[in-house]
């Protein structure tokens, strides 16, 4: 759920040269991600899209009991974030923008698969009403003639209930269901805040020589998130 104020943050989107081998349909987005969930969560989303005031947790109703929907989708290959940093003035009343990518083939070289603030409780000031996603793809579709941005997101989790003592930063780990799952959900794009930056909490092991830095997100459990990457993330991750 996003914050409603005046200086909310608003997603648009950059739509990409689509690819030949692009996923079309919700089927094919299941075999391009390997996410054979995805058919329920999308179920799920809709749920929660068309139920806004129904108590009951979205991921408690049988999907048979859910909208569904197989039908055509586009795929984007990044999203703009325009927001609200006033301590941050690059544009013109403290609106900044930036891009948020999902790539598989960032400039035609190595996947890149940015990570996000999502707004998770408008009630709460900065992280507290924040987690921390990475996004595995942008897309959108029409359902009852409304269109839906979406995104495929993997969650973290937020470690203990304050920074940590010696760093000053937010920790996180990537989530898990009970069964060690990772907990992969569609969102909609209206509750990304804006990109966030994490960086890897080192053990006492040397890291291997060949480990490219666009495999760091998949080869560490834990990271800080970097309160550090401007003033305006100094603000929200503090």
């Amino acid at each position: 759920m996003s914050h409603h104020n005046p200086h909310e943050p608003k997603v648009e989107w950059i739509q990409y040269s689509l690819e030949r081998n692009c996923a079309r349909t919700v089927s094919a987005l299941v075999l391009e991600l390997s996410i054979p969930q995805l058919p329920n969560m999308l179920s799920h989303f809709l749920f929660a899209q068309l139920n806004p005031n129904n108590p009951r947790d979205p991921l408690q109703i049988p999907p048979a009991n859910c909208p569904q929907y197989d039908e055509r989708i586009s795929v984007f290959n990044s999203a703009c974030s325009r927001f609200f940093a006033p301590s941050d003035l690059s544009g013109i009343g403290g609106m900044r923008r930036e891009h948020i990518r999902a790539c598989p083939a960032w400039r035609k070289e190595h996947p890149r698969y940015d990570c996000i603030f999502v707004n998770t409780n408008p009630d709460l000031e900065g992280m507290r009403g924040m987690d921390v996603a990475r996004v595995l793809t942008f897309f959108s579709f029409t359902y009852r003639a409304e269109r839906y941005p979406c995104a495929v997101v993997r969650w973290f989790d937020t470690l203990g209930e304050s920074p940590d003592d010696d760093t000053g930063m937010w920790m996180v780990q990537p989530a898990h269901h009970a069964n060690n799952a990772p907990h992969i959900a569609i969102i909609h794009v209206d509750s990304i805040y804006r990109a966030a930056h994490i960086i890897p909490i080192y053990g006492s092991r040397f890291i291997s020589p060949n480990l490219q830095h666009y495999q760091t997100y998949d080869s560490f459990h834990r990271f800080y998130i970097n309160k550090y990457a401007d003033h305006h993330s100094f603000e929200i991750a503090s």
